[in-house]
């Protein structure tokens, strides 16, 4: 017996829709939806223990998944099964991740999963853009405490027209790719790529997702109504004493605010906190601390975040003594390492990246194997941030989902600069040596001076910066911080980076964490973040005003090179004997790829040497050399034969054509050797195809002086009818 299933649909405004339906699959779980668009559907199932872990945070786990067989296709390598997570996965469990996190109440700790499956994928559909709504929805069918529906939204502009959920093709075309998660009345994440727009033509975007993230939010609540809403689940929620967290805050305030406004360093700050906090923990008995040790520092920490906050909020000061849109010192350094193909070091404040540019074919691109999209990147950046960078000891479990994320942010602020005619496959590597505050941005600005050290050609340059703001609802004030340190991360009401080059903005990420934050605001942040990255950008270029015109001499050069198709197997030859030859030989290397439209060759050569380089190009000129008619060409005898001599193209070495005897000279030849030697060159008329012999033709004698004739001599063709000898049969004779 099939269940009764509950279904609500969503009303793109374009012809297509979003449904939601629940009441069929998954019905253990907490909670389960189907989302589905097209033919593209998404199974969420949510589950949350009803026992709180002995932790004092949410084990939130969100998982997304896309299933090869939703596209019809097999994985890839050797076990034919869907393994570890792809960087596009781990991407879209971020953004699900970041929005869902803050509704949970703070003291639920209870085991949470999130479990986001693509079952079948439609090619104009883009699957993540779905995920935040699927999450949203099936909680709002469990008994999670969780504080309302949230949905995203993918937003792209075509032509000055916004498009929401744009599919890939669309994307293409598009100068803005942003991600918005929001309830209906705050927008809480923002993430994209841009082409250079402004803060106000990204706030617009960010209005336009909403406004169709509140009807998604609306239909959640409809589909949760008619399902049946349950009742909140009760869990035990952490202890609290207000008298304590008085008495706590009192001992406290003054003497953080204190230490806060002496401008000091990271290490001597943190060495200051810590000694204010164990007076005040001393302060209590053994049995005391035994019973309420764990609200002492957590009623610490409210307090020091508040006296940091009023700091900032009244004097306009920071932890480190700035003013809220002063930048750090910044040095910068190039061409540090003497052996990669492009390095720059950047270094703002205790922050600091080191960055590295590697050259290299189409070989070395990055191929992209999922189901909802199968490409390559030839483009892209990879961030390592190993513990040290924060004076720290930690396992190290392979790439964190922080890296990921954040590499990608900076792939995406660089790419756009990249030209299109450029021709290698360029891989960033960023090194965060020290972190206090945006390695992100940090890399971001120390690959853009690597980029160019290797010889790149950026369009532009492209600096980031991170900010933060601190509010209060109460007094209307507000502080919008510029460059904001590690521990401002922590306090403040949103942290948001932007990239960009001198004339517009080309990625962004962005938490809020303050409810119906005005849009005022948010613009007033965008420009002040807009000073502080000219400002970046101005100690950039001054490191390096330019992308070197040359690549270094120790990195590969590349030249390419289009043949017609049909010699691209000449190229390779049988077995790759002739290809492989030429790389050994010439040191280079060589790669063929077919452009499926024309069906020609494009060849790409790398090597450091040009003289390698210089002798490929000239093997390929000779193997798709040509002769024309009635042409006149320089040629190289190469062989002697008793019926004339093989001779080569000077300027294609390889191709040989035989010079008959009888095309040497005017006069009778009895031996070739009497008219030409081995090594002689000479020039030759090339006469394409001899009818008779149904070979090519080139003579010599064609432009030879004709001797003049005996005189009295005639031709044989001029002798009278009459005088010609009678013709005999055969047979007669």
């Amino acid at each position: 017996m099939i269940p009764k299933v509950y279904k609500e649909v969503i009303d793109l405004g374009d012809g297509r829709e979003i449904s939601i339906e629940t009441g069929k699959l998954a019905k253990q779980a907490h909670g389960s939806v189907v989302v589905q668009s097209g033919k593209c559907m998404l199974l969420c199932t949510v589950v949350s223990n009803y026992k709180q872990s002995d932790v004092d945070f949410l084990p939130l786990t969100v998982d997304y998944r896309e299933k090869f067989a939703a596209s019809g296709r097999y994985p890839g390598g050797f076990f034919k099964r869907e393994a570890r997570p792809s960087d596009g996965e781990v991407l879209t469990m971020r953004l699900v991740d970041r929005v869902l996190r803050p509704l949970f109440p703070k003291d639920y700790h209870a085991e949470t999963q999130v479990m986001i499956q693509l079952m079948s994928h439609d090619d104009d559909v883009m699957p993540d853009a779905m995920a935040g709504l699927a999450a949203s929805a099936a909680i709002q069918l469990s008994d999670f405490p969780f504080e309302c529906p949230i949905s995203e939204a993918r937003v792209g502009r075509i032509n000055g027209e916004f498009i929401i959920n744009p599919t890939r093709a669309q994307l293409e075309e598009s100068d803005i790719d942003m991600m918005i998660g929001a309830s209906a009345d705050s927008v809480m994440m923002v993430e994209g790529e841009m082409k250079e727009i402004s803060e106000e033509e990204m706030v617009e975007a960010i209005k336009f997702a909403h406004e169709h993230i509140k009807i998604q939010c609306a239909a959640q609540i409809r589909l949760a109504e008619a399902f049946g809403k349950k009742e909140t689940r009760e869990y035990e929620s952490e202890r609290e004493d207000e008298d304590l967290a008085k008495k706590i805050h009192d001992l406290a305030y003054e003497k953080v605010y204190t230490v806060a406004k002496a401008g000091s360093s990271k290490k001597e700050r943190g060495l200051a906190f810590s000694e204010i906090q164990e007076e005040i923990t001393a302060t209590f008995s053994e049995e005391e601390l035994e019973d309420f040790g764990d609200l002492v520092s957590k009623y610490y920490s409210k307090a020091e975040k508040a006296a940091i906050r009023d700091l900032t909020l009244n004097e306009g000061l920071r932890l480190d003594g700035r003013k809220t849109d002063e930048i750090r010192p910044i040095w910068c350094e190039i061409d540090y390492l003497p052996s990669t193909h492009g390095s720059a070091i950047f270094t703002r404040g205790e922050t600091q990246a080191l960055a590295t540019v590697t050259l290299g074919t189409s070989r070395e691109a990055n191929q992209i194997d999922m189901p909802s999209y199968e490409g390559e990147e030839r483009f892209y950046l990879h961030y390592n941030f190993p513990p040290f960078s924060t004076g720290e000891a930690k396992p190290i479990r392979g790439t964190s989902r922080r890296e990921v994320g954040h590499g990608n942010l900076a792939q995406r602020a660089l790419k756009v600069m990249i030209p299109e005619e450029c021709p290698y496959t360029v891989r960033v590597v960023s090194e965060v040596l020290e972190s206090n505050g945006s390695s992100s941005m940090a890399t971001v600005c120390a690959g853009t001076m690597a980029l160019m050290d290797a010889g790149v050609q950026l369009k532009k340059p492209v600096s980031g910066i991170a900010m933060g703001l601190i509010s209060d609802s109460e007094s209307g004030k507000y502080a919008v911080l510029s460059d904001i340190l590690g521990d401002e991360d922590h306090l403040g009401d949103m942290d948001f980076k932007v990239t960009g080059t001198a004339d517009g903005i080309t990625a962004c990420q962005m938490d809020i964490k303050v409810k119906g934050l005005s849009y005022e605001i948010l613009v007033n942040a965008l420009k002040q973040a807009a000073n502080g990255r000219i400002h970046i950008l101005g100690k950039l270029t001054e490191a390096i005003a330019s992308p070197n015109t040359q690549v270094k001499a120790h990195a590969p050069k590349m030249v390419t090179r289009t043949i017609p198709g049909e010699y691209i197997g000449a190229l390779i030859g049988p077995g790759g004997k002739v290809i492989q030859e030429l790389q050994k030989a010439t040191k280079t290397t060589i790669v063929i790829n077919e452009d499926p439209v024309t069906e020609e060759g494009l060849v790409e050569i790398l090597g450091t040497s040009q003289e390698g380089i210089d002798a490929v190009l000239a093997k390929i000129d000779s193997i798709v050399f040509k002769p024309v008619v009635n042409s006149i060409y320089e040629v190289k005898v190469i062989k002697m034969l008793d019926f004339g001599a093989v001779v080569e193209y000077t300027e294609a070495p390889g191709n040989e054509v035989l010079l008959h005897v009888s095309e040497l000279a005017w006069e009778r030849t009895e031996n070739v050797s009497d008219v030409v030697k081995m090594g002689d060159i000479f020039d030759v008329k090339y006469f394409g195809i001899d009818p008779r012999t149904r070979k090519e033709k080139v003579s010599r004698k064609a432009l030879l002086p004709r001797p003049p004739r005996p005189e009295g001599d005639k031709p044989k063709g001029d002798r009278p009818r009459d005088d010609r000898k009678p013709r005999q049969n055969k047979r007669e004779e």
